[in-house]
């Protein structure tokens, strides 16, 4: 049985639309979970409906087997086990580091208050900084402690709201790592929502791209990627354009750069339109294919250039390219298909 049912839950504010509207998913027990969508879409009032927050009109959610709410029934947020980090950290800056570690202990003895600081500050690297207040960390740090000061009352559930969004971007993917393998190392259930993909991949076992108050897709982020269910999760998920095809078999298609098959039938007629879906890594740079496209615009990324490329018809595809191929604005180079996910949608 899954740890946290959220089933079919619809949240309304007064005088306003349903900001969640049938909205569903499970997360079993270990997983990380992340809500993906952009501001205004609802992932935070999810996040906050399970964290106790939020009222329902409809629906329910579970954890393990401890009914959270239900329109009119509403378990308060400190009964029900669950750890938050908030987008500002919600630190107090008149306590030390440990002190704001151990501020949720107050149940265990003053030994086993110690003891727990003492182990969640090693957990998140922090063990030589307990006596320091907050003021005198950086911004990593602090996201550090509250990470340490949810993790100490050990949670059934973590919830992480854009705790990121006060870093940098690098530092930001880095600290996604760091703390997606905190969590595996607790066995931690967590739900984080973010707007920032990068970020969702970094951490997260299992994703819901959201809009409109809804989850368009859930799955692993390879599947996200490689396997969009529709026009919206493929435009919001990774770089690509969509270009004209048509179906020239059961299971093949056609369109500018040539015909591709694939495994799975396409179901519509032979003839149909279609539109392929072209990612970065699916055109390959080769200086000896006959196939050529002009260089249009160009973002240097490090490892890689990120070429914008304009094909003979006046298509535009992207391509990513290992840096030391570095073409000037308007050269025409030589490219080749590779398309090993083909995903194709109805116009």
């Amino acid at each position: 049985m899954p740890l946290l049912i959220v089933n079919q839950i619809a949240i309304e504010f007064a005088g306003a639309r349903r900001v969640v509207d049938g909205l569903s998913f499970a997360l079993e027990a270990g997983e990380i979970a992340c809500l993906l969508g952009a501001s205004g879409c609802g992932k935070t009032t999810v996040l906050r409906s399970i964290a106790g927050f939020e009222a329902l009109q409809a629906g329910e959610i579970h954890l393990q087997t401890q009914l959270l709410s239900v329109p009119g029934v509403q378990l308060p947020p400190q009964q029900r086990g669950i750890g938050m980090v908030f987008q500002d950290y919600a630190l107090f800056p008149h306590l030390t580091v440990a002190q704001n570690v151990g501020f949720g202990l107050r149940s265990l003895t003053k030994p086993e208050q110690a003891r727990r600081v003492a182990e969640m500050l090693d957990l998140v690297g922090l063990g030589e900084l307990g006596g320091r207040y907050i003021h005198e960390l950086s911004g990593g740090q602090q996201q550090r402690v509250a990470l340490a000061r949810a993790l100490a009352p050990q949670p059934r559930l973590l919830l992480l709201d854009e705790p990121f969004s006060n870093l940098d971007v690098e530092l930001r993917e880095r600290l996604g790592q760091e703390v997606r393998q905190i969590l595996k190392a607790t066995g931690t259930t967590a739900i984080l929502v973010t707007h920032d993909q990068r970020e969702a991949f970094a951490m997260a076992d299992q994703i819901g791209v959201m809009s409109e108050g809804r989850i368009r897709q859930w799955g692993t982020p390879y599947d996200l990627y490689h396997q969009p269910v529709d026009r919206f999760v493929a435009n919001f998920i990774g770089e690509g354009v969509l270009l004209p095809a048509r179906l020239t078999g059961p299971q093949c298609i056609e369109f500018e750069l040539g015909e591709l098959c694939r495994t799975a039938p396409v179901e519509c007629g032979i003839g149909a339109e279609l539109e392929i879906l072209i990612r970065p890594d699916d055109i390959q740079h080769n200086d000896r294919s006959p196939l050529q496209a002009k260089v249009v615009a160009k973002a240097f990324r490090g490892a890689q250039f990120l070429y914008t490329l304009a094909l003979p018809s006046g298509q535009q595809v992207l391509s990513l390219v290992p840096s030391h191929h570095n073409h000037a604005l308007g050269e025409l180079i030589g490219i080749e298909l590779e398309v090993e996910h083909l995903i194709v949608f109805r116009k």
